[in-house]
């Protein structure tokens, strides 16, 4: 029996559906989940749950210094009540001093971090002497927020002034859940007195060095 093509000899049966899931998935990386992998899993979470977005979180201690760090777990919890959350790692004594400020104080803000200012927040991930505020060491301005004591990012155009909504210890890290009390954001970032995504130059976390700008987008519309 002829083949298509005209040649008088059966072409040779290409991979079954089954064949070819099989292939597939002898393509992938299995990772177990064990005290020993966790450097390697760090890494796997941090590289493909991307780009996460930044808190850029400031906080005052009881004694009067200003704490000012990023973190990229971070996102919104829920609406109603707002409530954001994030997630630091405690340090090798333990909580560090955000985490501790916020136990201790009961309130935080979340500052967004645009383009414009990811040097200085990268500055501001630096470990520091005990008593030395981030906000000076990066050169920053601080504002006064007006729900509560800890100051925001005077030129970040949004800040979310939080109370602390609860505190849940996962193994090294701490979650940190906040419920916003105000919501400043910049007449500059808006159109019609609505945040405006396309003015607002936020930036994202990706894996290691790397971060990622949200100036490309593209839309879908969202089937009925």
């Amino acid at each position: 029996m002829n083949d298509e093509s005209g040649s008088g000899h059966r072409l040779p049966a290409g991979p079954t559906e089954p064949e070819i899931r099989l292939a597939a998935r002898a393509m992938y990386h299995d990772m177990e989940i064990n005290p020993e992998t966790v450097g390697s899993l760090y890494r796997t979470l941090a590289g493909a749950v991307v780009p996460r977005p930044i808190a850029w979180v400031s906080t005052r201690s009881p004694d009067g210094v200003d704490n000012l760090a990023p973190y990229s777990f971070f996102n919104v919890v829920s609406v109603a009540p707002p409530v954001v959350m994030f997630s630091p790692v405690d340090g090798e004594d333990g909580l560090k001093d955000t985490p501790t400020n916020v136990r201790e104080t009961e309130e935080f803000v979340v500052n967004v971090v645009t383009e414009p200012l990811a040097e200085a927040m990268n500055e501001t991930s630096a470990t520091l002497p005990h008593g030395e505020s981030e906000f000076d060491h990066a050169g920053l301005e601080r504002a006064e927020s007006t729900a509560v004591d800890a100051p925001r990012v005077a030129d970040s155009p949004v800040a979310f002034e939080c109370s602390l909504y609860d505190m849940v210890d996962i193994g090294a890290s701490t979650m940190v859940l906040g419920e916003v009390e105000w919501v400043h954001v910049d007449d500059d970032v808006t159109t019609d007195g609505k945040l405006d995504v396309n003015k607002i130059d936020a930036v994202g976390r990706l894996a290691g060095s790397l971060y990622a700008r949200t100036d490309e987008r593209f839309s879908l519309e969202r089937p009925p």
